[in-house]
């Protein structure tokens, strides 16, 4: 076979390579980019539930406020979608020495960027604070 010959052969293969190589890259791309949201939404709400709890820990306030007030930051940093699909509850618990305890408790699902796979990866995140004025 000759060299012209092989040119014939092979002509188009380059763009075939292109594109079997680009839908892996942006395959690839896609499944870091959908870390990177769970990894920043898991954040968010580990954080808002910390501040919840933080929150119904005062002497003043009800420790159910808690719950109520991490779904309000949720729906602040994030969207209230992502709000709507968590669901926090609030509560007392006895601690050491007499203390007491308010644990702010979320669970729900991160968003995903692939629309037909749904929401695949959960979310649980706790936070706890202790109550002033308790013990």
């Amino acid at each position: 076979m000759t060299g012209r010959d092989r040119r014939t052969a092979e002509t188009g293969s380059a763009v075939v390579e292109f594109v079997l190589v680009s839908a892996l890259v942006i395959g690839l791309l896609l499944a870091v980019l959908q870390v990177a949201v769970y990894v920043h939404v898991r954040n968010v709400i580990a954080a808002s539930a910390q501040e919840g709890a933080r929150y119904g820990a005062n002497a003043d306030v009800d420790s159910v406020a808690g719950a109520e007030r991490t779904t309000l930051l949720v729906s602040n940093a994030l969207s209230e979608d992502t709000a709507d699909g968590l669901t926090c509850t609030s509560r007392e618990e006895p601690g050491e020495a007499g203390a007491v305890l308010v644990v702010v408790h979320c669970t729900g699902a991160v968003p995903s960027l692939f629309s037909p796979l749904g929401d695949l990866l959960s979310i649980d995140a706790t936070g706890r604070a202790l109550k002033e004025g308790a013990g």
